[in-house]
């Protein structure tokens, strides 16, 4: 049996050395394939709620059948090429890298460019819009976006990987990108991304509070602690957690007013303590950089425990 723990460091390693392809993505690919799949499915403006919802889940379970059986055929069995395609799909599931060096590009662009460079540049890492933010704000943005984000571009896809290997951390990220494009309560998602947001929330629930624990241990775990018992009011069953252990975790109150897509939204507020400013995105950075550490350390310990106690993770 593949030991699927022992194969984690391996796709972090090279998630930390090459980070995101410079090309193409295959998730960009597939977002594109999605938007095409979209285009057929969706159907004219006279369907009922009932019917796009249906087109909806036939879109998603088209997008995911195909890629994922492709993955676990060319997965299957003991041999080393199966093997060695573990961790090359693990490390496109995640964006580690990638993730932490969109975050310090708002910095940097704020010391170069001033504060329209940093709204231009946080634009790119949220999907709220920046244009009218002032300097706290978009370094709010920022913040909730590196922890929310540390769960969906990494803790969750390792997650499944320890249990499923490469194709359980396709399943993950591939439906974590259908969420991201049709994941909406607006007129025209609420009804057709109904079946992804649903398949996101399902996915994430583990995950989230497994990445909720992380932060804990990595951060300020008292003022975690804290946060967790007052994350009362949830617009996210998952990410609102995140973001609030994440928010304990470095002393700082987020959440808050936010717009999106022209409609002005109060968030819950998070965590405790003062506003975020630009020195706290590399704290942010930083609490990213001490959790996946731990996540690799745990991994490594599955792994040798698999050789000595065979379990459903081996």
């Amino acid at each position: 049996m593949i030991d699927y723990p022992l194969l984690v460091v391996p796709a972090l390693l090279m998630d930390h050395f090459l980070g995101e392809l410079p090309r193409f993505h295959p998730l960009v690919g597939f977002g594109r394939w999605a938007m095409r799949v979209e285009q057929r499915l969706y159907g004219s403006g006279e369907q009922s709620a009932i019917q796009r919802r249906g087109r909806g889940l036939l879109a998603v379970l088209w997008l995911l059948s195909l890629p994922v059986l492709v993955c676990g055929g060319l997965t299957a069995g003991d041999g080393w090429v199966g093997m060695g395609l573990h961790p090359v799909v693990l490390y496109l599931a995640i964006g580690g890298r990638s993730l932490r060096e969109h975050g310090m590009a708002v910095v940097q662009a704020m010391q170069t460019e001033g504060l329209a460079g940093a709204r231009q540049t946080g634009g790119l890492l949220v999907s709220r819009e920046t244009g009218q933010m002032d300097e706290s704000a978009v370094a709010r943005a920022a913040v909730e976006s590196l922890l929310e984000n540390g769960c969906d571009a990494i803790f969750g896809a390792i997650f499944w990987f320890l249990w499923l290997g490469a194709p359980g951390a396709l399943l993950y990220r591939l439906a974590n990108t259908l969420d991201a494009l049709w994941g909406y309560r607006n007129d025209r998602y609420g009804s057709f991304g109904w079946a992804a947001a649903r398949l996101d929330d399902l996915l994430n629930w583990i995950p989230a509070r497994l990445t909720a624990i992380t932060y804990l241990l990595a951060g300020h775990s008292r003022g975690a602690w804290r946060a967790w018992r007052g994350c009362r009011e949830r617009k996210s069953p998952n990410a609102t957690l995140v973001m609030a252990v994440g928010a304990g975790a470095l002393g700082l109150r987020l959440g808050g007013e936010a717009v999106y897509h022209g409609r002005r939204v109060h968030n819950p507020f998070l965590g405790e303590g003062g506003a975020p400013t630009m020195r706290d995105i590399p704290r942010a950075v930083l609490l990213l950089r001490r959790s996946l550490l731990i996540w690799s350390v745990v991994s490594l310990i599955l792994g040798g425990g698999c050789w000595i106690f065979p379990c459903r993770l081996c």
